[in-house]
């Protein structure tokens, strides 16, 4: 084993900021509004499972289903669109299943193992020893599962009025990264209005 403590905070701080745990707060606890809870084991252990899987055998799975990188961040960017869309409209897309919740769809994939972080990790091992990264993902997991079970913590703090302001604009944050995903996957170029 290859153990190097700057490798790992390295890869804990890249996956840290895609992961973007807190900066999803305002979306986890829109959706638990509108499934009554949100299971933060579950969730937290099937997105850790997800990344796993994918920082083993990432690319070969998807080559299995005739799957590339762009073609699968294309698919999570349409998801984070339309949760973009209900946060800012008020509009429900999604209908939740009352036993699964939003636990699974789309707390675990696409927000927290989203098409983001699966490439990021991709993209570390190539600068990174596996097992350093994969002990980086261990602790953002366990970051992860803390922050999911302090939403109500968070809840308390903001009030109603704080969620709705932060729901909004985190919605358009969300509109705007699914908008960069697609865009970037896809190869279309904006003109960038200088």
């Amino acid at each position: 084993m290859n153990f190097d403590i700057m490798e790992v905070l390295a890869a804990f701080m890249v996956l840290f900021a895609v992961i973007d745990i807190f900066g999803s707060i305002p979306v986890i606890i829109d959706i638990k509004s509108k499934t009554g809870e949100i299971q933060s084991g579950k969730a937290s252990l099937v997105a850790f499972g997800i990344m796993l899987l994918f920082l083993i055998i990432g690319e070969p799975l998807l080559g299995v289903f005739g799957v590339d990188i762009s073609s699968f961040a294309i698919a999570g960017s349409l998801v984070l669109l339309l949760l973009g869309l209900e946060m800012v409209l008020g509009q429900q897309f999604f209908k939740h299943d009352a036993k699964v919740g939003g636990s699974i769809v789309p707390v675990a994939f696409p927000m927290i193992a989203g098409a983001g972080s699966i490439t990021t990790l991709l993209s570390l091992k190539a600068e990174f020893h596996m097992a350093n990264i994969a002990i980086a993902l261990v602790l953002n997991m366990v970051l992860v599962f803390l922050v999911l079970k302090a939403t109500r913590f968070f809840e308390r703090i903001l009030g109603p009025g704080g969620l709705a302001i932060l729901q909004k604009i985190f919605g358009i944050i969300l509109l705007a990264i699914a908008i960069r995903l697609f865009l970037s996957n896809t190869g279309i170029q904006l003109p960038n209005g200088h």
